[in-house]
């Protein structure tokens, strides 16, 4: 008996350290999940992209046509083509992009080349991609490092296997070299000065039986062509049929660094080491944050988190010492150092940010060298870069990711200060071509409190919202700094300054006029006009800072209980009369049927949390646990609107784990419901924290930390870091007495916590 309970507690033990080492995990994940998608109606609009965790460039079959930002969408029959990708989202579109298609015969032309083919013979995962080309009775196979893929292109018995090379349109180049090809492409969407290039090489295994350069319309003599479009075909006899392989790299430097980035990460490996090497990168990623419980809820957990890890994408490359160095796309230079871009911060500094500072905060603060970079290369801290400034969206949140960072000790203490001169200089300017970088309206907004409606300025409700929020961000690392009093005390007075807009009337956020009264007619279900992508309703709440302060002009906890009740209860109506037609995201929010509320777009995803400022914590409760139910899933219509750089997804990730940071700055996080009956996160510092739930319903009834009963609705970042354990007792019908207090409410500025 002795021997068979020691032969039992070895046995578990195994399991717990072999449940450790999970290597399965990016074999969870499904890159098609939010592909299911359209102009008019959004589930995600992604593209199934084939890379490695922030990688400078990502592959995807092409369903599109060239220029399309619906690179692939799950309905299309056909592939046109094996991209490299460096696309955001299709509203930014794409730039340094070429693509390989494997054919048969001299088909240059898209339509010609085109392939049908069927999800039942696709292979889709982070690291590898494979699929059957049925008009050439050709499979193509993908597998990804930071900087290049290797491809591997099973042909039929032919004398006319061809490989086209695409180069793309508005000025490329192709070269043929021995077994090489290289070039550029220049094909961009905006972000870049004109000296920009992507520069490109692919190696075949095997010598070319016949090639030819091409222009876009015609096969052309020689081994180059340099116009507005380029390709090359590449032709390969193959008696019996062939297994030929390809190795493609490309530099934003020049063609030696693309020589250097290929030989580096592929010299020497086979496909099957690559793809074996990017599958453990992958399960080294994502299995930093371990979750056990349902197969279905673990693959739409882990596509979160593959999609959540992509963004915000590097952008610098590594020279012949090893050293970090990039092509700056904001004085196009060539200069040292860490840059990183394709990220909205309109949208990721919610969850996506915050959620890199406690699971991977020595990328954030590779992250934060890389925004220094960028402001000393344009004299702006970013916003939505792409891959340099993008005029997109409002606000300035680039205060929000940077002062985040430095309050939770992320940022490198040599650079610190220079990020907060930084966020004062961008606070207090706004770029001369792209508006949306800086603060347009700045001027009005430091000298009346908040941005007027009437003076020219689009979105100015929620330009002034936002300001507000962000000038208490930078009043927060002004704190962790050390700066003057004085200094602090004006930021913390601008932070207030979305109480300029509040309207007692309606207990709504409403535009105003320079002189002081409020903008009219107020229809607070126009989307646009005084605010973003969203109405009234939606931005009302964006005082993420003060919680506390909005319940009190609100009237107090009970109304603004009833309010954040309204949202949800209000019918899905709209006035879409700004937009002269209804966008994709009113759309998303009409057919969710959960009222007002709009979860697939931005500015309401930290609503639900609320609650749990006003003594009402379970109602956040089961507010997070039916979105997350009912709009997520691991299918190619998994979203409910656009995924956007990963943020939707970091909502998801967070959620799941039981809390949320809904007001990033704050060192807390708000408690929701957590989904899983287990969740480990691996924090770098080497502690790891494990939340466990017992009952698997909406509810908590009570919530341990580290054995210790906690009522509060809030967990401190710093303790987290720490590690230990949290533990949630669930239940079906709401504990109405827990987390009520004053001092269970999370942080809010004003007033302080009792």
């Amino acid at each position: 008996m002795k021997h068979a309970l020691l032969f039992c507690l070895l046995a578990l033990a195994t399991s717990r350290v072999a449940a450790q080492r999970d290597d399965s995990l990016a074999d969870l994940v499904n890159p098609l999940m939010g592909t299911d998608s359209k102009f008019t109606l959004s589930n995600g609009n992604t593209y199934p992209a084939i890379a490695l965790p922030w990688g400078m460039n990502a592959w995807t079959p092409q369903t599109g046509k060239m220029g399309d930002g619906w690179v692939y969408t799950y309905d299309a029959d056909k592939i046109r083509g094996f991209k490299q990708t460096h696309q955001p989202s299709p509203w930014i579109n794409d730039y340094g992009q070429f693509s390989l298609m494997p054919v048969i015969g001299a088909k240059i032309d898209p339509e010609q080349r085109a392939s049908w083919f069927s999800h039942k013979s696709e292979i889709a995962r982070p690291y590898y991609y494979k699929v059957y080309l049925a008009d050439h009775h050709i499979t193509t196979e993908i597998t990804p490092t930071d900087r290049c893929a290797l491809f591997r292109f099973t042909m039929p018995p032919t004398d006319s296997a061809v490989v086209i090379i695409d180069a793309f349109d508005r000025g490329s180049r192709v070269k043929v070299e021995g077994r090489r090809v290289t070039g550029y492409t220049t094909r961009n969407s905006g972000g870049v000065p004109s000296n920009f290039k992507n520069y490109f090489v692919v190696e075949f295994d095997r010598p070319f039986d016949f090639f030819s350069p091409w222009d876009g319309e015609r096969l052309l003599p020689g081994d180059a062509f340099t116009g507005n479009r380029a390709g090359a075909l590449l032709g390969f006899r193959c008696p019996v049929g062939a297994a030929i392989e390809a190795r493609a790299a490309s530099s934003f430097i020049s063609l030696e660094q693309a020589l250097l980035n290929l030989e580096r990460e592929t010299g020497g490996k086979s496909f099957d080491r690559v793809r074996d090497e990017a599958r453990a990168r992958w399960n080294d990623v994502l299995g930093r944050i371990e979750v056990r419980g349902e197969l279905s809820l673990r693959q739409t957990f882990y596509s979160c988190l593959y999609r959540s890890v992509l963004f915000p994408r590097a952008f610098h490359e590594y020279d012949t010492t090893g050293a970090p160095v990039h092509y700056s796309p904001y004085n196009g230079q060539v200069l040292p150092g860490y840059l990183y871009t394709d990220t909205g911060f309109w949208d990721t500094f919610r969850a996506l940010c915050p959620r890199l500072n406690l699971v991977y905060p020595s990328v954030n603060a590779r992250v934060q060298e890389g925004l220094l970079n960028a402001y000393l290369e344009s004299g702006f801290l970013p916003e939505w870069a792409s891959p340099g400034h993008r005029n997109c969206m409002v606000g300035n949140n680039s205060a929000s990711v940077v002062s985040d960072a430095i309050v939770k000790g992320v940022t490198p203490p040599a650079i610190a200060q220079r990020l907060y001169d930084a966020m004062i200089a961008t606070a207090n300017s706004v770029h001369p071509r792209v508006r949306s970088t800086g603060r347009e309206g700045f001027e009005y907004y430091n000298r009346l409190g908040y941005v007027p409606c009437d003076v020219g300025i689009k979105e100015s409700a929620a330009r002034t919202l936002e300001y507000a929020y962000d000038d208490w961000c930078i009043s927060r690392a002004a704190r962790a700094l050390g700066r003057p009093e004085e200094e602090i005390c004006l930021l913390e007075q601008r932070g207030q300054n979305y109480r300029h807009l509040f309207d007692p009337e309606t207990s709504l956020a409403r535009g105003k006029n320079e002189d002081g009264s409020f903008q009219s007619p107020f229809n607070p279900f126009k989307w646009g006009d005084a605010f973003t992508e969203g109405n009234s309703w939606h931005y009302t709440w964006s005082v993420f800072h003060d919680a506390r302060g909005l319940s009190t002009l609100m009237g107090g906890n009970e109304r603004f209980v009833a309010m954040l009740d309204s949202l949800f209860r209000l019918p899905p109506i709209f006035d879409e009369s700004y937009y002269g037609g209804v966008i994709h995201e009113i759309r998303e929010m009409q057919v969710a049927d959960m009222g007002n509320y709009a979860h697939g777009n931005q500015p309401v995803q930290h609503v639900i949390y609320l609650y749990n400022h006003a003594g009402a914590p379970w109602k956040a409760q089961l507010r997070a646990r039916e979105v997350m139910e009912k709009l997520y899933r691991a299918a190619p219509d998994g979203y409910c609107g656009d995924e956007d750089n990963g943020q939707t997804s970091a909502w998801y990730v967070f959620s799941a784990l039981g809390f949320y940071p809904a007001c990033p700055a704050s060192e807390e996080y708000l408690i929701g419901s957590p989904l899983f009956p287990s969740a480990t996160i691996h924090l770098e510092n080497g502690k790891s924290l494990r939340v466990t739930t017992r009952g698997n319903a909406p509810y908590i009834h009570s919530m341990r930390r580290n054995g210790k009963a906690r009522e509060q609705n809030f967990l401190n970042h710093f303790d987290l870091l720490r590690g230990g354990s949290l533990h949630f007792q669930m239940r079906d019908a709401p504990n109405t007495r827990r987390g009520t207090r004053a001092v269970d409410a999370p942080y809010s500025f004003s007033p302080p916590r009792e």
